[in-house]
């Protein structure tokens, strides 16, 4: 039996644009990164939401680094796109949290490259600066954040905890149950717990504060793999921690010396030799939770804490 192909369908060809990638290059650099940019210091910080000197040393590294981020010749010898092109295209997603295509005027790239630079941008974050700004809090570190917490009135505290919930718009069927809350819609809990000067320490992303900074958390995952889901996410703490070490220095949320009494020296300290590795198990587990739900014990601390700010701010000529 033969079968004969239809003649009268033709194939379609790939419709090609020619986007002028290297002056859009060179338009972007005169915009932003030359020494007399169109736009100022404080456009670029709205923008890219960083500074400009962080953003260049997170281009600098992928560059040097990651392949992707290599500026290449094509088959007829012209350059493809630039570091600094892929970054903001990145960026810019992460940032406004649009389309993939939004960027396709501006920077000259297609929503499928869009696309690309953004997950390929977040692997590298992940890969090149997860371990320092995903780490454990060293002794040094935790020492710090006790003694700002004892001098704001509450001793022992190293961070508050929040979460929000991240609609997945693409969530498969066969999941929605397991990612539905009272509003019916498929979300993905981030539960972070944050320091005074508003470094992530902790974060948990999975089944059922943060979005400020990257509107991308604040519209619905357009994406079907949760994995990829993920990524973003911990590539969105890790330059929200960078963020934060770059404009430290910037910004005080307030201004501890006045809760500083005489040559008071604070009684939280670290103990150094606590083992932290304790096994993990179904009893240890069961034993916490049940210490954190006891009603009890939560309003014996609550006037613990109550009764420990009092007489320590209480009596103050200045709050009377």
């Amino acid at each position: 039996m033969v079968i004969k192909k239809n003649e009268g369908k033709k194939e379609k060809k790939r419709a090609y644009i020619e986007r002028n990638r290297e002056a859009d290059n060179v338009r972007l650099w005169n915009d932003y990164f030359s020494e007399t940019p169109t736009y100022p210091e404080n456009y670029f910080r709205q923008r890219f939401r960083m500074n400009k000197p962080l953003f260049m040393r997170i281009v600098y590294r992928l560059s040097n680094e990651v392949d992707f981020f290599h500026q290449k010749p094509d088959g007829l010898g012209k350059l493809g796109l630039s570091a600094l092109q892929k970054c903001t295209a990145a960026i810019r997603l992460l940032a406004y949290g649009n389309a993939a295509d939004t960027v396709n005027e501006y920077l000259r790239l297609s929503e499928t490259t869009a696309r690309s630079c953004l997950e390929n941008f977040v692997e590298g974050i992940i890969d090149l600066f997860g371990d320092e700004y995903l780490r454990r809090p060293t002794p040094a570190d935790l020492q710090r954040l006790l003694y700002v917490g004892e001098h704001r009135g509450f001793p022992g505290m190293i961070g508050s905890i929040d979460c929000m919930h991240w609609e997945w718009k693409n969530c498969p069927t066969a999941w929605k149950g397991q990612y539905c809350r009272g509003s019916g819609k498929p979300t993905i809990v981030l539960e972070a717990v944050a320091s005074y000067d508003l470094w992530i320490w902790h974060a948990f992303f999975g089944p059922p504060v943060l979005q400020a900074r990257f509107d991308i958390v604040k519209n619905p995952a357009l994406f079907w793999d949760k994995v990829k889901i993920g990524k973003i996410m911990r590539a969105y703490i890790i330059l929200h921690n960078m963020i934060v070490e770059d404009e430290r220095d910037e910004y005080t949320l307030l201004d501890v010396s006045e809760f500083q009494q005489g040559e008071d020296t604070g009684g939280s300290h670290v103990d150094l030799d606590f083992v932290s590795n304790m096994p993990s198990n179904i009893a240890n587990m069961m034993d916490v939770r049940t210490r954190i739900c006891d009603t009890l014990m939560h309003y014996q601390l609550k006037a613990d804490l109550v009764e420990h700010i009092w007489s320590k701010f209480g009596n103050d000529d200045d709050n009377n």
